[in-house]
């Protein structure tokens, strides 16, 4: 009692020029972390005044105590007076529409949390999102989860089980190396305990998503979304009203319409992820990087893996050289390629297995048959059209202007259900966007889909940026094409994979006397690292990089990625010319 009638009696005589200078110490060590202002920095104050006490007596301890419980209060008017402000905001938003929300969102992937959440934080809207409850595989109406498809399903999973995949390889290669394991000793793989890591990691970040929304003060509703009207949504019975409406829902897997499609062990990429064993033998149809990623983790996991596509290449939309390349080291790889062939049905075979039958005769009996033969917008049975959203008559896609609006102006959508270009990273970008176009109170944002990199990750990857070959001399009338394929550093070692991992890098430069002469406009690549090394390529050409700019840098070395500072030799031109007679020459039978 004693100390504490001195402190009130020394802080009553010193006045506010005490104050003022315990004040400001007390302001100098104060945390600028936001969690830790809504802690309201109790643990930092203890420990300021028992230094303070230590060192300085009992009178610079008062002031700290006394500074304590000032800055206190003051971060309590500071928290009133935010929350004020945001009141504020939003009762003139509502007072101008007198609506539940700013903004509602369906879908919590990507898109729909990045859009929600910068609304939310950067704008101070009212903001609500709704997205079906947490599970491993989805449903269309009654299981999802925040984090959507990329997360639970997709990249992030995917991309665990690639890591994964690669260790066998890494043991093979070691023996170049010197290293031996004991006659007849070998890797085991425990499938069970692989899935189950992967399953508790994405749950991990589904509650992640969970705590990101909540942190930005948007309300989450677990349940199906809805479109009312142009300003209601409705979640599982009750309808909320709202200025603006998000969809972000996403693309779902799709299954090709053939006899036995449906039959049990056919799977889409959704269930290929979390099998509960791992097929012996299995055919993966479809070209596309879906594909091409599985067949090569299931590879490298050890399954017998048949890969079905119609096409003479996968990757169609790719580099026709890429294309080439990876076909040539999925075959020596080890994986079955079947090009050119189309499915025609699939039967049971009893045991638990089936038979797979294609147009060119082929007959495969497996484990399982994966369909990875595309993804269709999830936009069917969300009131879209009874609100008056165009949809694309053939395949769904919600129609959107370059603002992500749609044909109703309440309306936007972000994402795969846009069918733009479908990857998460661009879903971010539009749903940022979207936020400022609502409400940054400036011009409206537009999401720049130029020069997008990306990669797929196959075995070995693939990297991209910019347009292929013959886009480019058809955008630009003339390209110089710069070439190299080599066996990367580690394989120069007694291996035996070198022509598994075989590189190549490919550079497209507009040429003289062409508008944007030496420009860099695409730029593409098989390897190891490919995805790495071309995102700081994407910087470059966002930049507008040319290839005076690659020639002058010093590359590292000794690395890969110097090569696409030392491709000095042309490979080839290709003109806008040779682009069109190559198209219009008959394809041989």
């Amino acid at each position: 009692p004693g100390f504490g009638i001195t402190c009130s009696k020394m802080a009553i005589a010193t006045g506010s020029q005490m104050l003022g200078l315990a004040a400001n110490r007390a302001l100098l060590a104060a945390p600028t972390a936001r969690e830790t202002v809504r802690s309201g920095g109790t643990r930092l104050f203890k420990k300021q005044g028992k230094a303070s006490f230590s060192s300085r007596g009992s009178l610079a301890a008062c002031s700290a105590a006394f500074a304590a419980g000032a800055m206190s209060s003051m971060r309590r008017r500071h928290r009133e007076a935010q929350l004020s402000q945001r009141m504020s905001s939003t009762t003139m938003l509502a007072g101008e529409r007198e609506y539940d929300y700013d903004l509602f969102t369906i879908g919590g992937g990507s898109g729909g949390v990045r859009g929600s959440r910068w609304a939310a934080s950067q704008y101070n809207a009212k903001v609500g999102l709704a997205e079906l409850p947490f599970a491993i595989v989805s449903t269309k109406d009654t299981l999802g989860g925040l984090g959507g498809t990329c997360v639970i399903r997709g990249c992030v999973p995917k991309k665990l089980f690639i890591y994964g995949s690669h260790f066998k390889e890494d043991i093979t290669d070691a023996a170049g190396y010197g290293w031996s394991l004991p006659d007849g000793a070998g890797p085991v793989l425990d499938w069970e305990k692989l899935v189950a890591a992967k399953n508790a990691e994405v749950t991990r970040l589904n509650g992640i998503y969970n705590k990101l929304l909540n942190g930005a003060g948007v309300d989450y509703f677990e349940g199906y979304g809805r479109i009312i009207d142009p300003h209601t949504v409705e979640v599982d019975g009750k309808r909320y009203t709202t200025k603006y409406i998000c969809v972000a829902t996403g693309g779902r897997a799709t299954r090709l319409p053939i006899p036995g499609c449906d039959l049990p062990g056919v799977v889409t990429s959704d269930e290929a992820l979390a099998l509960p064993k791992l097929p012996k033998k299995m055919v993966v149809v479809g070209g596309g990087y879906i594909a091409v990623e599985f067949a090569g983790y299931f590879h490298g996991y050890g399954s017998e893996v048949h890969l079905v596509f119609r096409q003479d290449l996968p990757l169609r939309g790719f580099d026709e050289d890429v294309r080439a390349h990876l076909k040539d080291i999925l075959v020596a790889k080890g994986i079955h390629v079947h090009s050119g062939e189309s499915p025609l049905a699939i039967e049971e075979a009893g045991d638990g297995k089936l038979v797979f039958k294609t147009d060119k005769g082929s007959e495969l009996t497996v484990d399982s048959v994966m369909f990875a033969t595309g993804r269709k917008p999830n936009s069917w049975d969300l009131g879209l059209e009874e609100a008056g959203v165009e949809l694309d008559k053939r395949g769904g896609k919600v129609l959107v202007d370059e603002y992500s609006r749609t044909n109703v102006e309440s309306i936007f959508a972000v994402g795969d259900v846009t069918d733009r270009i479908n990857l998460t990273p661009v879903a971010l970008m539009e749903g940022m966007a979207m936020a400022k176009t609502m409400f940054g109170g400036g011009e409206p944002a537009k999401p720049d889909h130029e020069n997008v990199p990306s990669a797929v990750f196959s075995q070995p990857p693939i990297g991209t940026c910019g347009l292929t070959e013959e886009d480019a001399a058809m955008k630009y009338g003339s390209v110089d094409v710069y070439l190299t394929k080599f066996k990367p550093m580690k394989h120069t070692m007694p291996t035996g994979r070198g022509e598994e991992e075989k590189m190549l890098m490919k550079m497209l430069v507009i040429s003289e006397g062409f508008e944007g002469a030496g420009r860099v406009v695409g730029c593409h690549m098989v390897g190891a690292e490919a995805g790495e090394m071309m995102q700081g390529i994407g910087v470059a050409m966002k930049a507008g990089a040319s290839k005076v700019h690659f020639d002058s840098t010093v590359g590292i070395h000794p690395t890969a990625a110097e090569e696409w500072c030392t491709m000095r030799t042309k490979t080839r031109t290709t003109t806008a010319a040779d682009v069109e007679a190559s198209s219009k020459a008959p394809v041989a039978a």
